[in-house]
């Protein structure tokens, strides 16, 4: 199973869970961190990394001389990575998604294939947990491409050791966030009971609800707030997966490196009652789409 914990904006818990439920987990598993931009689940995690490599993105090196401005690449490119102003041709790499498309349709051969820096994929082993991370380059504005790496390299190690995923996704519901979560099986959505909280879940539930994948609902901070988050599960058939209570030993717990779930025997059964839903959650879809074939 491939589990992405995600939500609808940052602070509200997400890698405590994933890191909680990594560590309770019954059976192999390998903890992903997709959260390029700022990844942190590595910090409380302490991997030992015995593997790196820079992750490349292909992009146009132009040869102006061979050039007959026909402007069929610029005309291509939907993101303006590569113009003709006259008889001038440019590349700017930093703006290139590199599909290859500019390459495909020169006709001179104007365009040749080079390669920018994305950041570095790393991983490694902590105790039982295999780990993987992507860490975007300073400066690097786009960072669906790392993940993708990062997924690439996932592959290669699931095929070495099978096993669950629990992936750590970045907040927020942008071409990040969905691109994180749109392997996966299961969806939780990690949410508190306040008005921003219940904000953010609505959106994040109207972005991945078109994904077709099961989602849950785990309520951090509960008794914080209101009932607004409770009733839109209730209204839209969300199940509620769990409930973190809202203390302040949590958030000392937390700012101190440390896992919630070992903090009391009671959240370490709020967090291995989350992992049975999880698992319940993954067994309906396998009977949905089985009984669909059928």
């Amino acid at each position: 199973m491939i589990l992405a914990i995600a939500s609808g904006k940052g602070g509200t818990g997400k890698t405590t869970v994933a890191l909680s439920l990594a560590l309770i987990w019954q059976g192999p598993v390998t903890a992903v961190d997709l959260d390029v931009e700022e990844p942190n689940l590595h910090l409380f995690l302490k991997p030992s990394i015995y593997g790196r490599e820079k992750a490349l993105l292909e992009v146009p090196v132009a040869d102006e001389s061979k050039c007959n401005f026909c402007r069929a690449c610029s005309d291509l490119c939907q993101f303006k990575a590569i113009s003709v102003l006259g008889e001038v041709l440019l590349t700017f790499p930093e703006m290139c998604h590199g599909c290859g498309g500019c390459l495909a349709v020169c006709p001179q051969g104007a365009l040749t294939p080079g390669v920018r820096e994305l950041g570095e994929v790393s991983w490694g082993q902590a105790g039982r947990i295999r780990f993987l991370m992507g860490r975007l380059r300073v400066g690097e504005a786009m960072s669906p491409p790392l993940m993708r790496a990062v997924k690439e390299r996932l592959e290669e190690l699931l095929s070495a050791h099978p096993g669950d995923v629990i992936i750590d996704a970045p907040p927020g519901v942008s071409c990040p966030a969905v691109n994180a979560v749109m392997d996966s099986e299961v969806i939780v959505l990690v949410t508190e009971p306040t008005p921003f909280g219940f904000y953010d879940l609505k959106l994040a539930v109207e972005a991945f609800t078109p994904l077709g994948k099961p989602m849950g609902v785990v309520v951090n901070r509960a008794g914080l707030g209101d009932q607004s988050v409770y009733d839109y599960c209730r209204d839209r058939g969300l199940p509620l997966l769990a409930e973190i209570p809202f203390d302040r030993r949590i958030a000392e717990a937390y700012s101190r490196g440390q896992v919630v779930a070992y903090l009391s025997p009671q959240l370490r059964e709020i967090f291995n009652g989350l992992a049975l839903g999880i698992r319940r959650l993954s067994d309906s879809r396998v009977e949905a789409r089985e009984s669909g074939h059928g």
